[in-house]
């Protein structure tokens, strides 16, 4: 039989992955993408055997698709590698943020921190008026009726609505089973959990969507031991995009995802 020496014991590892931003299909500035994302991900989970991970999450939402994505690799890996998961949220975890906290096995807040959000948006613009006003004329020619769905150049359609509806309807269902699937009977199933409707701090405790009031280094620690030690991986834009920003690019990402952060007066 081999025994350990006390000290050749290696003290706790924690891999502190950062999820910041709006949740997008490419990788903006300021925005979070699973393509982006991916590699660090795997690196976290990896990389010198930690003993946990930790996601540091700010992240107001976006992308249904791109949250699943990310909080399906994290849920692989830790099972594949036996390796718990733990969430700290920062300002806030709020729809598809919230999707990437419900990938851990717990998930802490700051007595501020906004979570919830459990719903599905879709907003625009409607132009037909204002093209109309100045003598513009709208021509579309498609092969398949429902091809121009949604076109905000003509008036609404009642069954572009109820077509929308019924999307949203299965994407808010696939969200709802991931987070009963995540959080069991922790979930408080005297209310409706899933309007949309956020939480603020012990709100979001009480309703059994988070599990506690704390921060990321001492819960952890507090968990795992004072000596334990963290490695932090946070991503980066690549360098050429660093070097030579595509400033038109860059503003109308800014001004979306400014919009997205004010719905919870951030």
């Amino acid at each position: 039989m081999r025994h350990r020496l006390p000290f050749l014991d290696r003290p706790p590892r924690v891999a502190v992955l950062r999820l910041e931003g709006v949740i997008v299909s490419n990788g903006t500035r300021g925005a979070l993408s699973h393509a982006a994302i991916a590699p660090l991900i795997e690196r976290a989970f990896r990389k010198s055997k930690p003993t946990a991970v930790a996601l540091s999450i700010n992240s107001p939402g976006g992308s249904p698709a791109q949250s699943s994505l990310i909080g399906g690799q994290i849920r692989r890996l830790a099972d594949e590698l036996d390796i718990p998961v733990h969430a700290f949220v920062e300002d806030v975890a709020a729809s598809g943020g919230y999707w990437l906290a419900a990938a851990a096995d717990d998930i802490h807040v700051d007595a501020s921190s906004i979570t919830g959000s459990i719903g599905v948006i879709s907003a625009g613009f409607g132009f037909h008026d204002l093209i109309e006003r100045y003598g513009i004329e709208r021509r579309v020619h498609t092969a398949g009726e429902d091809k121009s769905i949604l076109d905000p150049f003509r008036p609404e359609r009642d069954s572009d609505i109820e077509r929308l509806k019924a999307l949203q309807t299965r994407i808010h269902d696939s969200f709802i089973a991931f987070v009963r699937a995540r959080r069991g009977d922790r979930l408080d199933t005297s209310r409706d959990l899933f309007t949309g409707d956020i939480f603020v701090g012990a709100e979001a405790v009480d309703a059994g969507l988070v599990d506690g009031i704390g921060h990321l280094v001492p819960v952890m620690k507090a968990r795992y031991g004072e000596k334990t030690s963290f490695r932090a991986l946070t991503m980066r834009r690549p360098l050429l995009q660093r070097l030579i920003p595509s400033v038109a690019l860059d503003l109308m990402a800014s001004i979306e995802q400014r919009a997205i952060w004010s719905r919870y007066g951030l």
